[in-house]
């Protein structure tokens, strides 16, 4: 096993043609990374999406068609653009590993752009100001950014749920009854983003959660909104349960928006957590199926830091399992074509790379559910997805086998025997140059990480 080439593809985002040889030692090559200042990313702002999604409210009011699709076409655009930055980021950075943990990390608290207009305006904004930020910091502050910004709040329906007790509920004539509850975000806040399915926790923690958990919307949208509003997080004492509730065997007294921050904080410091999280990135990083000890090694990472995300970085690093050659990863989509573009030196993401993503069926910030994208090879190696990818990776040769890309300079960024026959394979002149790249970035090789 290339331990370099372990470091630019395992922990990284692929090894670009000529890197390796720089790259003397892969683990402070990571470390290093971690220790490196992050710029902000620039997009789209809160306010600009506010107004956007105040025409697109206004449109569907007026019922004006022309309206509505001139609004629909902004958002496209503004989606557009996030995800261009986003993936010309990932091909570009020279600090792949910590792109590699905002991906893991936005796909863990995931929102999708399919599930609403409004998750579609504003997924990049959320990946840039709420996960970007804190996937070196402290793993609550994440949650915490996570569960107050609007695409959370939009995606698992927050914005709509009123404590069947509150003032609101009373007004509109539902005073006792719990139908203006909605358990969603509570129920995935346990089950997908802390706990995990098998934390312990019953339907009567999501339901109390919920109400813990009511009056967290967001100006501008949800009852008691005023429609001129600035689009923010926003606590509403009007729908807020009111009195005590009991979550996981902890009484929080009424308290306001205090009952769900110290919700949230115990969450994440539960010891559930800490295995859930440990056992999901130990998956993404070292095995489909992943060693108890290592998971272990993490867990206790995380416990003892109390969810510093950059000690649990470097714990990863340091996990034998990682390096070991028995370990194997097989690429998503996502990251066989980041990999393929950064093995050709690409500088940006081309402008068909959403598109391709689509069809690949890994579009960024769309999974189906909210668990976010599958992470092992059961969920990408079927015989579509494989014809899928060897039919791009053909398209993309001929691109940038014009550029005068010699095929023999692929074996520096996979890792292959010296008697595999691929080296014989790009090697062979007889072979046109685009049919040796396709060949190469197509074939099983370069499928795995």
């Amino acid at each position: 096993m290339d331990t370099t080439l372990r470091a630019l593809s395992r922990f990284g985002l692929g090894a670009r043609i000529g890197q390796p040889e720089n790259v003397p030692d892969g683990r402070r090559w990571l470390r290093d990374q971690l220790d490196s200042r992050q710029p902000a990313r620039e997009g789209v702002g809160l306010a600009e999406v506010a107004s956007v999604l105040r025409e697109l409210r206004e449109g569907q009011r007026a019922q004006d068609r022309e309206r509505l699709m001139a609004t629909q076409r902004r958002i496209r655009e503004i989606q557009g653009g996030e995800l261009g930055t986003m993936l010309s980021a990932r091909i570009a950075s020279d600090t792949p590993f910590v792109e590699r943990l905002v991906a893991f990390w936005s796909n863990h608290l995931c929102v999708s752009v399919a599930a609403s207009r409004q998750v579609a305006a504003l997924a990049g904004h959320y990946e840039r100001t709420a996960i970007r930020p804190h996937v070196l910091g402290n793993f609550t502050d994440m949650v915490m950014a996570s569960a107050r910004h609007p695409a959370m709040l939009f995606y698992l329906d927050n914005v709509q749920s009123i404590g069947p007790g509150s003032r609101a509920a009373q007004r509109r004539g539902r005073g006792g009854r719990a139908r203006g509850l909605n358990e969603n975000y509570a129920r995935e806040l346990m089950e997908l983003h802390t706990l995990g399915v098998d934390g312990g926790y019953s339907q009567q923690d999501v339901e109390q959660l919920a109400r813990v958990l009511t009056g967290w919307t967001t100006s501008g949208a949800g009852p008691g909104s005023r429609p001129d509003e600035p689009l923010s997080f926003v606590f509403r004492p009007f729908v807020h349960e009111p009195g005590a509730k009991t979550v996981l065997g902890k009484r929080y007294q009424s308290g306001g928006i205090r009952e769900g921050e110290q919700a949230i904080r115990d969450l994440c410091a539960h010891p559930a957590t800490a295995n859930f999280v440990a056992g999901k990135l130990v998956q993404h990083f070292v095995a489909d199926v992943p060693p108890p000890r290592a998971v272990e090694e993490i867990a206790g990472a995380f416990r003892e830091t109390g969810g510093d995300l950059k000690a649990v970085a470097l714990a990863l690093v340091d996990l034998e399992e990682a390096w070991s050659p028995d370990s194997k990863k097989f690429r998503t989509p996502q990251d066989w074509l980041v990999a393929v573009l950064r093995a050709f030196h690409a500088e940006a993401a081309p402008e068909a790379m959403a598109q391709q993503l689509r069809q690949l069926r890994h579009a960024p910030w769309a999974p189906a559910a909210p668990k976010g994208y599958g992470d092992t090879r059961r969920e990408w190696a079927d015989p579509d997805s494989l014809m899928n990818r060897a039919e791009l990776a053909r398209n993309l040769a001929r691109r940038w086998g014009r550029r005068g890309i010699d095929p023999r300079r692929l074996l520096e960024v996979v890792d292959v025997p010296e008697q595999d026959p691929l080296r014989t394979l790009l090697a062979d002149s007889d072979i046109p140059a685009a049919e040796r790249l396709a060949l190469a970035v197509g074939g099983p090789a370069f499928q795995w990480r």
